[in-house]
């Protein structure tokens, strides 16, 4: 059994922010159709350690090329970007539908960081108003540099504002942002967010980074970076007053800690304030937006079957370039 393992590299090179967005599209639209499948990812933080580790599997179905099983094993060190290294560490295992035998391993890093973008970019282009210029994003860490590559593709910013409480890190990302790309740096979390069109939270703060008062009318928020009950980057009163779209109910009801302590606190009615999920406006099962003046939120939490997806993408893409290592197993 022959398996092609690719590395960090393999996997950016292979995988384009617009071939990884229309992938996604494809996997969401087909999980709201019920033609992929994915349990509630299984988390374990044992007592002591220095992070924990996710399990994510999914299974889509026969389109022409085969069902395909995925599962990620993913670890999340939040000391890691201290070291020079991305928080997310691990694998994506692809496997053949039908007989189960594996036919590739990816590094998990780079797939998370370009599917997360790839999602924020598509939930953007759908729920933002078309006249969308200016765009604010909380966090410079890797997640940071691909939403502003990945955003690029679904509107004409104008302006750009970033804040991280680390100045460095901030630094960094307006001189890896590109050319053409009006970025620069904002003092505070407020300065960023104030008057923005479009807001990006990317952090895994465990208390809000985002105030309601700060967000402009008519402005679309995509909170992607807190995923533990015990984490949250926005405060309640945001979500209460928002539109709410979600990745998934099922995620959001377990891991979203903002959802959950509104619900506590009788703000939202559960379930029945979130509008829809990405995948059901993609698939046109429910509305999006309804009007310029409303206050839209999109909370990522990361799902399998995207995982799934992009990791078919980087494969078919490794293999038409001729990158990654093959192994007998």
């Amino acid at each position: 059994m022959r398996v092609l393992v690719l590395s960090r590299n393999d996997v950016r090179a292979a995988l384009t922010p617009a071939a990884c967005a229309e992938a996604m599209a494809d996997v969401l639209v087909a999980r709201a159709r019920g033609e992929a499948y994915m349990p509630l990812r299984s988390v374990m933080r044992p007592s002591g350690a220095a992070g924990l580790m996710g399990l994510m599997p999914a299974w889509r179905g026969d389109r022409g090329e085969g069902a395909v099983f995925a599962l990620k094993a993913i670890c999340l060190m939040p000391g890691n970007p201290a070291r020079g290294l991305d928080a997310h560490q691990g694998t994506v295992t692809l496997f053949d539908g039908e007989t189960g035998q594996p036919t590739a391993i990816l590094d998990a890093s780079a797939i998370t960081a370009i599917r997360t973008a790839a999602v924020t970019a598509l939930a953007t282009r759908v729920l933002a108003r078309e006249d969308a210029r200016e765009l604010a994003i909380i966090g410079a860490g890797v997640q940071g540099a691909t939403h502003i590559e990945a955003l690029r593709g679904v509107r004409d910013f104008e302006a750009v504002r970033v804040y991280a409480p680390t100045a460095g890190h901030v630094r960094t990302l307006i001189e890896t942002a590109g050319p053409g790309v009006p970025v620069s740096a904002a003092a505070s979390a407020e300065q960023a967010v104030r008057g923005a069109d479009v807001v990006v939270t990317v952090t895994s703060s465990r208390e809000p980074v985002l105030r309601r008062e700060w967000l402009a009318e008519g402005a679309h928020l995509n909170a992607v970076g807190a995923s533990t009950p015990n984490a949250r980057e926005i405060d309640v009163e945001t979500l209460a007053a928002a539109a709410l779209f979600a990745d998934s109910r099922e995620s959001l009801r377990n891991e979203a800690g903002e959802y959950r302590l509104a619900v506590e606190q009788g703000l939202i009615a559960g379930e029945d304030h979130v509008r829809a999920e990405l995948g059901e406006v993609l698939a046109g099962l429910r509305p999006g937006r309804a009007d310029d003046q409303e206050l839209t939120l999109f909370r990522s939490l990361g799902l399998a079957v995207e995982d799934l997806a992009a990791a078919e993408v980087a494969l078919a893409g490794a293999r038409r370039l001729g990158r990654g290592t093959e192994v007998e197993l």
